[in-house]
C-alpha cells in the first residue's frame, strides 16, 4: 500500500451537508453518480428522486465543479394492481452524447426510465409599450406620442429540465441498469430477469432481448445484476448474474440473445466453499474498459479484471476486504452481505476503483501492484485546512481493521472522469471529488 506522502491523490471538493451521520435524511442519500462523456458535467441521483447536475468551474485552476441545476426526476408511485409502492429512488443515470447546446440524460427508478433535456432558456419580457411612461392608450393624436412597437428584452437566463420521453410499463421487476449504445440511437435496460432494447426516440415499444425467467418460478436459480453495452461494437453487450457469471451476447446472432456468445466464469476453490459462497460470488457490477478489451467485475469480496478473449479465468483478482471473510455471519445478519458495490475503470484503463466500508475506497493499478486507499470523510476537510496530505491513506493496519467497522458508512457509488484522474465518490449524502491535479 502506498504511504501517505507518496499518493498523488488529493481531496478536491465536497458537496452536501457535512453534519453528523445520525442527522441524515433518507431522501438525501446519493444513489448514483455519473460523469458525462467530456467530464465537464457530473450528475448525481438520490433516494428522493432528485437529479443534481454540476459543471466544471473553468475560472478555477485544477479540478473544481460548481452547482449547475437540480430537478425532480421521479415521484413515489403506487401500483394498485400489485399493491406495491414504487420508490422514487434514482437507480441509474446515463448521459447521451451531446449533439447541440442542450444536455440529454436518461434516469431511472425501479420501473420507469425518463429522457431529460436540460438547457439554458432565455426569459424575455416586454420592455416598453404604449401603456408605459404615463401615457394612456387612446391618447394618440397630434399632441400624443406616436405608437410604439412593444420591445422584448432578455430579462434572465434559467436552466430548464423537461422530460422529453417517458419509457414506462416495460419491466415487471426492478430495473438495475441502463446502458446507452455506441450508435447513440438505442439503449438497454435490465431488470432481475429480462433485458429490453429501446430506441431513444420511441417510448411506447421495446424489444425483449434477454429473458431468463423460468416457466415455473420455483425453478429460478439466478437473477441478472447488471448489464452494459460494448463501448465500440454496437452489437455486443454483457450482463452479469447472481451466480457469479458474466455473459457476452451478440445481437447479430438472433433476436433473443439467451444463447450467449461467451461466458466468463471462474471455478470455485472447493476448499473455500461455505454457506455464504453463493451470496458473496454474486456480481454487483460490471464495466467494460474504454477500448472494450477488458471487463471489470465486482463481487462482495473481490474485484476481477477479465480479458475479453479469455473466458476461463480473470487476468487479475484483487481482494478488496478479505479481512471480512471471517465476519460473513455478522454481515449476513445485518444484511450488509447484500450491499451492491460498484466498480469503474479509469479513462485510460490503467487503474480501477471500487469502494469499501468505513468510507474507504481503493484505487488499483491494472498492470502493477500499486494500491491507494483513501477515505471520503471529514478527515479530508481537516487535512485540507492544515495543509497536510488531503486524501487520507491509511497504513496497512488501519485499512484492514476488522473491529469497530462502521458498516453504515460505505462507498457504493463512484465515477471516473473520462479524460483525467479525477473521481467522484458518493459517501451517503455527500459527494466527494478527488483528483491528482493540484
Amino acid at each position: 500500500m502506498e504511504a501517505e506522502s507518496t499518493s498523488p491523490w488529493r481531496f478536491a471538493q465536497c458537496f452536501g451537508d457535512k453534519g453528523e451521520v445520525e442527522d441524515i435524511t433518507e431522501a438525501d442519500i446519493i444513489s448514483t453518480v455519473e460523469f458525462d462523456h467530456t467530464g465537464d458535467y457530473l450528475a448525481t441521483g438520490d433516494k428522493g428522486g432528485r437529479v443534481v447536475l454540476f459543471e466544471r468551474n473553468e475560472q478555477k485552476r485544477g479540478c473544481e465543479y460548481k452547482f449547475y441545476t437540480e430537478f425532480q426526476s421521479h415521484e413515489p408511485e403506487f401500483d394498485y394492481l400489485k399493491s406495491l409502492e414504487i420508490e422514487e429512488k434514482i437507480n441509474r443515470i446515463k448521459w447521451i452524447k451531446r449533439q447541440n447546446a442542450a444536455h440529454f440524460l436518461l434516469s431511472t427508478n425501479d420501473k420507469t426510465i425518463k429522457l431529460w433535456k436540460v438547457f439554458d432558456k432565455q426569459i424575455k419580457m416586454v420592455a416598453e409599450n404604449n401603456h408605459s411612461d404615463g401615457f394612456q392608450a387612446g391618447g394618440q393624436g397630434p399632441s400624443g406620442p406616436p405608437l410604439r412597437l412593444p420591445r422584448m428584452t432578455t430579462h434572465d437566463s434559467i436552466t430548464a429540465a423537461v422530460p422529453r420521453k417517458v419509457y414506462a410499463n416495460a419491466h415487471a421487476y426492478h430495473i438495475n441498469s441502463i446502458s446507452v449504445n455506441s450508435d447513440g440511437e438505442t439503449y438497454i435496460s435490465a431488470d432481475d430477469l429480462r433485458i429490453n432494447l429501446w430506441n431513444l426516440n420511441i417510448s411506447d415499444q421495446s424489444f425483449n432481448i434477454v429473458d431468463i425467467k423460468p416457466v415455473n418460478m420455483e425453478e429460478l436459480t439466478e437473477v441478472i445484476t447488471a448489464a452494459e453495452f460494448h463501448p465500440i461494437h454496437c452489437n455486443l453487450f454483457m450482463y452479469s448474474s447472481s451466480k457469479g457469471t458474466i455473459k457476452l451476447a451478440d445481437m447479430r446472432e438472433s433476436a433473443l440473445c439467451d444463447q450467449h456468445a461467451k461466458q466468463f466464469e471462474e471455478e470455485e476453490d472447493p476448499s473455500q466453499k461455505s454457506f455464504f459462497s453463493e451470496i458473496i460470488s454474486s456480481i454487483s457490477d460490471v464495466k467494460f474498459s474504454r477500448d472494450g478489451r477488458y471487463i471489470l467485475s465486482r463481487d462482495y469480496l473481490t474485484l476481477k479484471i477479465w480479458d475479453i478473449a479469455m473466458e476461463n479465468k480473470p487476468v487479475k483478482t484483487i481482494n478488496i476486504h478479505d479481512h471480512l471473510r471471517q465476519k460473513l455471519c455478522d454481515l449476513y445478519e445485518n444484511d450488509c452481505i447484500f450491499d451492491k458495490f460498484e466498480c469503474t475503470f479509469s479513462g485510460d484503463g490503467n487503474q480501477v476503483l471500487t469502494g469499501s466500508y468505513q468510507n474507504y475506497f481503493r484505487i488499483y493499478d491494472v498492470n502493477g501492484d500499486n494500491d491507494v486507499v483513501l477515505q471520503a470523510d471529514k478527515s479530508a476537510f481537516k487535512a485540507k485546512k492544515i495543509g497536510g496530505a488531503r486524501g487520507k491513506a491509511p497504513g496497512k493496519k488501519e485499512g484492514l481493521q476488522t473491529e469497530n467497522i462502521d458498516f453504515a458508512k460505505k462507498i457504493l457509488h463512484a465515477s471516473w472522469h473520462p479524460r483525467e484522474n479525477t473521481i467522484a465518490i458518493a459517501a451517503t449524502n455527500n459527494l466527494f471529488l478527488y483528483s491528482t491535479l493540484s
